[in-house]
């Protein structure tokens, strides 16, 4: 396996790569593909670590084929172009994200909605157009068509920026498209982890009140006075959470751990929404009442497309929004994925891949 990965393509490569379900991961030696005349190939400086890399990892969604190389909050420096890219040129900054190609034909992708066409190709783990499969931002160069880069904004830092090519767009998006981003709207986050604390900033930044949902009391001075969050709630306790019926617009609930939803929209005003941007491993149990009585929707929503994504990454620079990151090498991934696990990081762990990552 290692040596077709290493002459599928003409240009060697380097990363890191879980082999089976154990989703260790260690170094890989593989090949990228030679670039193309809509390509842009770049180093890699840093790359998030995202929960789903290590679902991906582990097998947990059943689809990984192995050897798979992770990593979709990719930021970097072009070092080629090919002949018919227009938006780029060498020493440019930029980014990748979640994807790495669609149909750009569809009634999703001719609306700037990449993110739910059906033939959409995944930054890694994925087979790719030429049928080899896609690796992600583990790794020290990409190579990527053009219309799936970003362009990096000159003021957003790279590393601490770097995890909103996931949990920025995932959050901005269902903020934008149900309408929570107006001044003065009454805004929930479940959950203060990776993806509920950019939430909570993006949120403020569009001018909304803020009430932070969490089992953990701890979190409640970190969500006022650090993230400017204007209420905190223990979920766990009945009597603040009959206090918060019905004095909200909308919910994003990050939390991929299995919890009650019912709370949650009694929490919601008539007409609010409750978007789900997490993943719990059980079905949701609701209640048709709960909904039909207040005309309350449940949503789910998925990442951004890429007209969406570069719209909030120039948002995120004039407003000032990173992720609180812990930066690491490369070679701290497998205990940086434990701790993830463990919620024992604030908020998202980012790989400085270029000052860690041993090439020949």
């Amino acid at each position: 396996m290692a040596s077709s990965l290493e002459s599928e393509h003409p240009i060697k490569a380097y990363g890191y790569a879980a082999r089976d379900t154990s989703g260790v991961l260690s170094p890989l030696t593989f090949s990228r593909r030679a670039t193309g005349e809509k390509d842009v190939r770049f180093k890699v400086l840093y790359c998030g670590i995202c929960h789903s890399d290590s679902v991906f990892a582990k097998n947990e969604w059943g689809i990984t084929k192995y050897p798979v190389i992770p990593g979709h909050e990719i930021v970097g420096v072009v070092t080629e172009v090919g002949s018919k890219v227009e938006k780029f040129k060498v020493g440019d900054k930029v980014g990748v994200g979640c994807l790495v190609g669609s149909c750009r034909s569809c009634q999703n992708c001719t609306v700037d909605y990449e993110q739910y066409c059906p033939k959409q190709i995944f930054t890694y783990g994925v087979p790719d157009a030429d049928g080899t499969q896609t690796h992600g931002g583990y790794s020290d160069h990409m190579v990527t068509d053009e219309h799936f880069v970003l362009r990096w904004p000159e003021n957003l830092p790279l590393d601490s920026g770097a995890p909103l090519l996931c949990a920025g767009i995932t959050t901005y998006s269902p903020l934008r498209y149900f309408g929570l981003d107006k001044p003065g709207t009454k805004v929930g986050v479940v959950g203060l982890g990776g993806l509920g604390h950019v939430a909570v900033k993006m949120a403020k930044a569009f001018g909304a009140e803020v009430t932070v949902f969490s089992t953990s009391v701890a979190k409640k001075q970190e969500a006022i006075e650090g993230l400017k969050a204007d209420h905190f709630i223990n979920s766990k306790d009945p009597e603040q959470m009959q206090a918060a019926m019905g004095t909200l617009d909308g919910i994003i609930d990050t939390v991929s751990g299995n919890h009650p939803i019912a709370p949650l929209l009694n929490a919601l005003t008539a007409h609010g929404k409750l978007i789900l941007v997490g993943i719990p491993e059980k079905p949701i149990e609701v209640a048709a009442f709960s909904l039909i009585m207040g005309r309350k929707l449940i949503a789910g929503s998925n990442t951004g497309g890429l007209k969406e994504t570069q719209e909030m990454l120039d948002f995120a620079a004039k407003h000032g929004i990173t992720s609180d990151i812990e930066l690491i090498p490369i070679d701290y991934v497998n205990t940086a994925m434990e701790r993830m696990l463990k919620s024992d990081v604030r908020y998202r762990f980012v790989i400085d891949v270029a000052n860690s990552l041993k090439t020949e």
